[in-house]
């Protein structure tokens, strides 16, 4: 969003009791619906027949409604309409990781004073646990509902998922997604909408039929649609940017996030991003919006902008001559809200000018009433129907706070620890804990960020670990453009442990700032030298980031021993780190995106390309296509105790596509004629038939219980840079915990249209003949597709 809403900009640490429970004189003001029973005139009003379908419901209202009314309707202050007894709503609400004060529909100055603030998005990815981030969503849901029926909400449409591909190290948003690949983003989408919807997702499992008849616990918005990962580089903005993308590019990258939010996350939303596609302004753009969207993907919801994103398409992208144009633009693509006042604005001369039809305002007025009707807004007071019991005691509860626990706990990643230097004995005498992030518990929390529930910095968590917990700050602040050394080092000697707590915070990377470095911030990195030379032991440094950073220094450093990525772990992120320090838990978290060295800054962070090109020495992008140095991979990360894997001999080694169609095409390069088939040609049902199972076995062969996620990925025979095919590529995740020395048998099951094809340069995706490997860790297992 270009505009922010704080409810709260700095953070609280009070009790529990007093968040819940503080009283006011007056009873809370009823939650703003329509359909009063008590009032006599809305009984006669067809949309307030509950017998009556949505669609039936929402004709009648808008039927009703005086052009200006219409008009009125379609930006996100959406003002009421008294003479129906229609409340005014506000669509921009927020809710990434907890229910937000950013936006215009959430207040927490009321009985409700806090929510439960999980991890950010980009560490509870790092679990690589659908369920989690589902149970997640639920909380997030019901957090909220019991808000609105507080009173404090005036909308209940948030705009979350952040479902971007976390492309560049740079991006100052990248935190708020699940990171650089398409697949988890995909399921991190299905599993958080569906909680938060109030939808059934079985353990992983999607099932095609809903809960509630379709009613919304919570309605979410998956976004920014499509290929948006910059927001303010070297003078470069999202507001005037054209993201160059290729076919092949948005259909195996870009786009499948989406796709699955609409298909299996049954989103209710959809915003479109603020940047160009090929020159086209992704809320102008009817074959994303209405083709793609609606047409191909099924999508039944609204369609909102960005904050200002339909001025930005005459302002600063040019694309419309007149304000007038722009309107029409958006609304004839497909988009139905526009955050901001543009469409209040020049909707009516835009019908006067005769380039919008009142049919195109009332398609969009369809889609946003139809919503708000899923949600019980139009069925009389909401406290007495479904949801309506959800109240304050299930804000803040024990089981949420414990879930954002399990979440920091899960998603922490150990990235370095020579020596088995971790965990700490539980003997510690002293320990000293330094650093800019050390003794700020709100830098744990991320952006787009609400008043949490509780939360304790990572020093004072510490402090019942050990007999005497010395603190430094270290860094005048994060950027650390002045660092008191001297003291710091007088401070590390006095401990026999030294924990280094580092990284970044909202002043490094934020919305509409991206960073222009890959490095710790200002004197940092000599801090961390000074201290680590003059420390007894070798030193632990705790990383709180959000984006990657190159610490090749302290990879290759003996006097640092330890290195752990604790993300922005949310409010309970210094109890989860304290405990993994003292080995009260074993972490098991793997890094969803790849840690580059610092020189990869020579790419321009405008270039959108995955693929890599010899021809000029651009690297590519990710893990799937990236092919230079690394700091640490995607999917890195240690525990521990130590596991082994195998894959079962019930795996079938052969995928016969033979038998399905003989238009098999081929596919010609410098060496070789490849056969292939095309995804649509093979056919749904066809494909349906081809889903196997592979059975991968993990043991636990240390002493200590974990959990960890079981990555499978997928590689190619040939070289990568044939087609533009990834060098390997995620096709499934389960997260495990063993006992120690516990084994177990994990199914994947595959569906060769969706995990053994490639996209082609014309963005169509076709499974080449040849040998695949399905990998775990060291382990392969070879398949071969045969034409």
């Amino acid at each position: 969003m270009e505009l922010h809403f704080h409810g709260v900009s700095t953070l609280l640490t009070i009790s529990l009791l007093l968040l819940l429970h503080r009283r006011s004189d007056s009873a809370p003001p009823p939650p703003p619906f329509s359909c009063d029973g008590s009032n006599p005139q809305t009984r006669t009003f067809r949309f307030c027949e509950t017998t009556l379908s949505i669609h039936q419901r929402v004709q009648d209202l808008v039927s009703r409604l005086t052009l200006d009314e219409k008009i009125s309707q379609l930006v996100s202050s959406a003002p009421a309409v008294p003479r129906l007894g229609v409340p005014a709503y506000e669509w921009w609400s927020e809710a990434l990781h907890g229910v937000s004060g950013y936006g215009r529909g959430v207040s927490f100055n009321g009985r409700i004073s806090g929510a439960t603030s999980f991890p950010q998005v980009i560490l509870s990815a790092s679990t690589f646990d659908s369920n989690l981030w589902y149970r997640i969503g639920q909380a997030i849901g019901k957090e909220a509902r019991a808000m609105y029926n507080e009173g404090q909400v005036k909308g209940m449409t948030f705009w979350a998922p952040n479902v971007n591909i976390f492309r560049d190290p740079r991006w100052g948003r990248g935190h708020e997604t699940p990171g650089e690949d398409p697949l988890v983003a995909g399921k991190y989408a299905v599993a958080f909408v569906r909680g938060i919807q109030g939808d059934i997702y079985n353990y992983g499992k999607v099932e095609g039929r809903q809960i509630n008849n379709g009613h919304l616990q919570a309605s979410a918005c998956c976004k920014h649609f499509t290929a948006y990962d910059l927001d303010s580089w070297k003078g470069v903005s999202r507001f005037g940017f054209d993201a160059k993308v290729t076919k092949q590019d948005l259909a195996d990258t870009y786009q499948p996030p989406f796709k699955s939010c609409i298909q299996e996350g049954r989103a209710s939303g959809i915003m479109c991003a603020y940047n160009r596609v090929n020159g086209v302004p992704n809320c102008a753009d009817y074959d994303l919006l209405t083709k793609t969207a609606r047409g191909e993907w099924g999508f039944h919801g609204y369609i909102t902008s960005d904050c200002d994103a339909v001025s930005i398409i005459r302002d600063n992208h040019k694309y419309a001559r007149l304000p007038e144009d722009a309107v029409a633009d958006v609304l004839k693509a497909g988009m139905d809200v526009n955050c901001g006042t543009y469409l209040k604005n020049y909707t009516k001369s835009a019908i006067q000018q005769k380039k919008v039809r009142e049919s195109d305002i009332d398609r969009a007025l369809h889609n946003l009433f139809s919503v708000r009707m899923r949600l019980g807004l139009f069925n009389g007071n909401p406290n007495k129907n479904i949801f309506g019991q959800i109240g304050p005691n299930q804000v803040c509860t024990q089981q949420h706070q414990q879930l954002a626990l399990d979440s920091a706990r899960n998603g922490i990643v150990l990235l370095k620890n020579s020596a088995n230097l971790l965990p700490f004995p539980k003997k510690t005498a002293t320990l000293a804990v330094i650093g800019p992030n050390a003794n700020n518990a709100h830098a744990l929390l991320g952006n787009y960020e609400g008043p949490p529930c509780k939360s304790v910095e990572i020093f004072k968590a510490l402090q019942g670990y050990a007999s005497n917990v010395l603190y430094h700050n270290g860094c005048n602040d994060v950027g650390c453009t002045f660092a008191d050394i001297g003291s710091a080092v007088g401070t590390a000697k006095k401990a026999d442990y030294v924990v280094l707590v580092m990284g970044l915070d909202q002043s490094q990377e934020r919305e509409d700032h991206d960073r222009v470095d890959l490095v710790l911030p200002g004197q940092q990195e000599g801090l961390i030298r000074a201290v680590a030379a003059a420390s007894k032991k070798p030193v632990v440094l705790v990383l709180v980031c959000g984006g990657p950073v190159d610490v090749s220094f302290a990879k290759g450093d003996p006097k640092i021993g330890s290195i752990l990525w604790a993300g922005y772990p949310g409010e309970a992120g210094g109890v989860a780190l304290s405990e993994i320090l003292f080995g009260e838990h074993n972490p098991g978290g793997k890094l969803p995106v790849t840690w580059y060295p610092k020189d990869f800054i020579r790419v321009p962070m405008t270039d959108m390309r995955m693929r890599p090109d010899p021809s000029s020495r651009y690297p590519g992008r990710t893990y799937r296509f990236y092919n230079g140095p690394k700091v640490f991979e995607f999917g890195y990360g240690l525990s521990y105790t130590k596991y082994s894997y195998e894959f079962m001999p019930s795996t079938p080694n052969t995928i016969h596509l033979n038998q399905l169609t003989p238009n098999s095409h081929q596919a010609t390069d410098e060496t070789s004629i490849i056969r292939s088939l095309s995804v649509s040609e093979i056919g749904t049902h066809n494909c349906e038939k081809l889903k196997f199972s592979t059975h991968v076995g993990v043991e636990n062969t240390g002493n200590i219980t974990g959990k960890h996620p079981v990555l499978l990925f997928v590689k190619h025979e040939r070289p990568s840079n044939i087609n533009g095919r990834p060098s390997k590529e995620l096709v499934g995740f389960e997260s495990v915990r063993l006992d120690a020395r516990e084994r177990a048998e994990i199914e994947f099951v595959l569906d060769p249209c969706e995990n053994l094809s490639t996209a082609n340069e014309d963005g169509i995706m076709v499974i080449e003949e040849g040998y695949r490997y399905l990998v775990v860790e060291d382990k392969e297992y070879a398949i071969n597709v045969v034409l």
